[in-house]
């Protein structure tokens, strides 16, 4: 539980990062490399459908 927590907090200060310095191109990037880790991370599940994205 305190993983999420300390996540929330990650992004929140992420995208306060974000705000003040004007930096709208980092999103999509971090976005993007979110979605990677979720998908090794769950990739026991989701192996037969990262053939078809490559």
């Amino acid at each position: 539980m305190r993983t999420i927590r300390y996540f929330g907090r990650l992004m929140k200060e992420f995208v306060d990062f974000a705000w003040k310095n004007k930096a709208w191109w980092i999103i999509p990037i971090v976005v993007v490399l979110l979605l990677l880790t979720f998908l090794i991370v769950a990739s026991s599940s989701v192996a037969p459908f990262i053939y078809t994205l490559f």
